[in-house]
């Protein structure tokens, strides 16, 4: 329990002192996330196939490829990620989670925001989006993009990377989004 506690403390600071800036600063830092984040929908996609069906369908999408998730009755999580309108980079963004409730440890996962139209992304990349604690993330395993539907224009996954969270919480996302220079 000292290490999600830790880990939620260093997510919070993280953040902080970062200013919530989304966009990687040099060369070396665009190249390094962009690898990550296609080893990651590679991830997914190999996990359900499926989920390759529903990115070529839609307008566009976000993904983090490593959120890290920790808290003891507080908690927080941090992610940096690309987003993508018809397969093309647009810009980058950061997820950050605050949340109160029963809980205890840290993990790390995989969050991808598939957008269903051109409003829907409009309203991720308008600088500033939030996830109310009522939006609702499909956990993915094999088929589950079959089964799930798009909310207010956006359908969520995530994928456990590592680590273990157990936790009955609310709380809320929010996600910056800065344009590809």
């Amino acid at each position: 329990m000292r290490n999600a506690v830790l880990t939620a403390m260093f997510l919070i600071v993280c953040a902080a002192m970062s200013g919530c800036q989304s966009a990687p600063t040099s060369s070396e830092e665009r190249e390094a996330l962009r690898q990550e984040v296609q080893a990651a929908l590679r991830t997914m996609q190999a996990e359900d196939p499926g989920l390759e069906r529903v990115i070529k369908n839609a307008w566009g999408y976000a993904i983090f490829p490593s959120v890290g998730k920790g808290g003891l009755i507080v908690g927080g999580a941090y992610g940096h990620g690309e987003v993508y309108e018809q397969g093309k980079l647009i810009g980058y963004s950061t997820v950050t989670k605050a949340d109160i409730g029963l809980q205890a440890g840290g993990q790390t996962y995989i969050e991808l925001i598939v957008f269903q139209n051109r409003q829907a992304l409009d309203r991720f990349t308008a600088r500033k989006y939030q996830l109310a604690a009522n939006a609702s993330a499909v956990a993915l395993k094999a088929g589950a993009s079959q089964a799930a539907d798009f909310r207010e224009g956006m359908m969520i996954f995530t994928m456990p990377r590592g680590g273990l969270m157990v936790e009955a919480s609310v709380g809320g996302q929010e996600f910056s989004f800065t344009p590809v220079r």
